[in-house]
């Protein structure tokens, strides 16, 4: 499969140095962590973990019982190799906590031995397939004899448990088979990295004139490393511990060491080569999961077959779940080609209708054109098109209640107007709808500390939904969950829309998420949990604890402008009242003085050229023209719009040749060489205007 090569820029930069010696992380974890945010966080645990040099007693216990060892060393002419060494429960013991002895002996047809020689550094990784336990030592080697030698411990740490699959062993008396030393991948070896749902790295730097040695598991769906057309690896890299122990060693010294493992037959396929880090591509935001990627140039190959004398067995449903909610590269592909057409209508198929309460119906779309689903965020919108008897506008925009980890976008509608009377009335499952990719500025970040208030009357509860259910994704999938709070509200328990799916998200959640349901006509047989009334100050009041908070308003227009002044009265700056635009009316702010406002340019004041260029016509802009959608209009064009407020998107068009302004900031962002033509306006001192219509 051909990559899409990044460019340097993406690629991350390369340290000089290492940090001093009395620091736990160096230069290159430590820039990783920079690109995170993460340094402070990174503080404690480099403090009580890194920095240990003695095995806690678990740990001692721990490799105690393994059958066997992941093993990372440096050959002598400075290659590291990854390898697996096997031996009975035992063969490793600790007698003091600074100290691992391994019964084991010398393997000269296993590359990765000639690093295991007095006084080199080594890295280890002890891993329990069929619990999921693992722990993670450095140190030097302390040989003893042909047999046995010992670990002088400098690191011990323990790891977390993701993307493993559960296996359970036996050990067998199976001869091993003739190496083979192979200059590059052969079908074989290819094969076998593409079927692998796992494998284990090596990596080191010079500290203090000694090698630090790490080794690492990484694990993901079959397939989850790419063999490009050059042969070289390609790996997205998951959600971790953010210690960043193989890619800051990748940064410092590229030189890597792989090893593969076929759990039926006890092979072993070894690479040594060298890798790369790369932060930013388009394919790691296709790439479900994945927060940045690395490639690999194998150098040397070396297979073993029945290198081990152990045979896994896969346990039945024992796949990882982190690993299930990641990607595939197959999907990573679809949605690179969604993306290019994200200005394009696309046809989606209807797959499933579900009324989620008196009024309100939702539909699941999927792709009908070959390509992938198109990236989201939580909290978008999509533009949906169809023909409405009857209607004077056939586009209209509908929050979705997905979240951008489904494999399906979905619209929930409130039955009002002729538009969405035909979606309730006229389409049925199989049915074609028209949309264009998700777009919109209401989106909330996971990653943020700060606990989120979602405040939704009605039917602006979808925003609020796929925000619910991104905060709980993204809570299992990085084990850490935002805190949140989802205030609901409607006028009834017959229109109170999503129960079920919320409260199952609430108790995913496992305490992170709250969700408080608010009735202005309380039945007699309403739930304990919902309250009489209406969202307001005293509800937020007696139900909130004292804290800091995000709060996230959405539905009717007089809903969310009565709660964001009520808030603001309340001394919250206007920085943390986020609002979806609902209906015809926005939101109107009062900006904090201090806030810093980038200035709009001023709008010209003379006769502007504009060219339309799809179409090749041209006009004059004045100021009597009112917007360049209007303009267009004015000269025969019939460009596609909504709200003609700025708010939705549907007019975005690019600017080819000179530049526009607005007479106020609009709602919907958009990037530097597109424009807003339903409330643009050319701007002082331009050239003739060029747009792509």
């Amino acid at each position: 499969m051909t990559s899409t090569q990044p460019t340097p820029a993406h690629i991350a930069t390369l340290p000089t140095s290492v940090a001093p010696s009395g620091s736990p992380w160096h230069e290159g974890e430590l820039t990783l962590q920079r690109s995170v945010g993460a340094v402070e966080r990174m503080a404690g645990p480099g403090r009580n973990q890194m920095a240990r040099d003695w095995m806690p007693d678990q740990h001692r216990e721990f490799y105690a019982q393994l059958p066997f060892v992941i093993l990372g060393a440096v050959d002598t002419e400075g290659e590291v190799w990854a390898t697996l060494r096997a031996g009975r429960p035992g063969f490793m013991h600790a007698d003091v906590a600074e100290k691992l002895t391994l019964e084991l002996a010398r393997e000269p047809l296993d590359p990765a031995d000639a690093g295991m020689e007095d006084g080199d550094g080594i890295g280890m990784l002890g891993i329990e397939l069929h619990t999921r336990r693992r722990n993670r030592m450095n140190g030097l080697v302390s040989r003893q004899s042909e047999d046995r030698f010992h670990i002088d411990v400098t690191q011990a740490y323990g790891n977390c448990p993701q993307y493993i699959q559960l296996r359970q062993y036996e050990f067998t008396d199976a001869p091993a088979g003739p190496v083979s030393t192979l200059s590059a991948l052969d079908a074989d070896a290819a094969a076998m990295i593409r079927a692998a749902d796992s494998f284990y790295v090596a990596s080191y730097v010079v500290r203090d004139g000694k090698k630090q040695v790490d080794a690492s598991h990484r694990g993901g769906k079959p397939g989850f490393v790419r063999i490009d057309d050059d042969g070289v690896l390609t790996i997205p890299d998951f959600s971790g511990n953010l210690f960043f122990n193989t890619l800051g060693n990748f940064l410092l010294n590229p030189r890597a060491g792989l090893v593969f493992v076929d759990f039926s037959n006890g092979d072993l396929l070894q690479l040594s080569g060298r890798a790369e880090v790369i932060l930013n591509t388009p394919e790691v935001a296709a790439f479900m999961g994945a927060e940045r990627m690395w490639r690999f140039t194998p150098q040397h190959v070396v297979r073993r077959p029945a290198a081990l004398p152990l045979r896994w067995i896969d346990v039945d449903a024992g796949a990882s779940p982190n690993a299930l909610i990641t990607g595939s590269w197959e999907d990573a592909a679809s949605r690179l080609k969604a993306a290019e057409l994200a200005t394009q209508w696309r046809p989606f198929r209807v797959s499933k209708i579900v009324d989620e309460s008196a009024a309100i119906r939702s539909f699941y779309l999927l792709p009908a054109d070959g390509a992938g689903m198109p990236g989201t965020a939580a909290g978008q919108h999509v533009s949906v098109r169809l023909d409405v008897p009857g209607a004077d506008m056939q586009i209209r925009q509908y929050t979705l209640s997905s979240a951008p980890s489904d494999a399906f976008l979905r619209i929930s509608v409130k039955r009002q107007g002729l538009f969405s009377e035909h979606l309730h009335g006229a389409i049925q499952v199989d049915d074609i709808i028209e949309a264009r990719a998700p777009a919109g500025n209401f989106i909330i970040d996971a990653a943020m500390r700060r606990p989120a208030v979602l405040l939704a009357a009605g039917v602006g509860v979808t925003p609020m939904l796929s925000m619910l259910r991104h905060l709980i994704h993204e809570g299992m999938r990085k084990r850490y969950q935002r805190p949140v709070w989802l205030f609901q509200s409607a006028r009834s328990k017959a229109e109170l829309a999503f129960g079920e799916e919320i409260a199952a998200l609430v108790n995913a959640g496992k305490g992170g998420a709250r969700h408080v349901r608010v009735l202005s006509q309380l039945e007699e047989n309403a739930g304990d949990s919902d309250i009489a009334g209406r969202i307001d100050i005293a509800l937020l009041k007696k139900t909130l604890p004292f804290d800091d908070y995000d709060f996230y308003l959405c539905g009717p227009a007089g809903f969310m402008q009565q709660m964001y002044d009520a808030l603001r009265a309340m001394n919250v700056i206007d920085a943390r009242i986020h609002a979806e635009a609902f209906g015809p009316s926005g939101l109107q702010r009062k900006v904090d003085e201090q806030a810093s406002q980038i200035p709009l340019k001023p709008a010209a004041t003379t006769a502007v050229p504009v060219v339309f260029m799809r179409s090749a016509k041209e006009a004059r802009w004045t100021s009597d023209s009112g917007s360049l959608l209007e303009l267009a209009e004015q000269r025969g064009l019939n460009p596609e719009s909504s709200c003609r407020d700025g708010r939705c998107g549907t007019c975005r068009t690019r600017v080819l040749q000179g530049e526009v302004t607005y007479a106020k900031t609009p709602g919907f962002a958009v990037e530097a060489d597109e424009a807003l033509i339903c409330c643009a306006l050319p701007a002082e001192g331009g050239t003739t205007l060029h747009l792509e219509l």
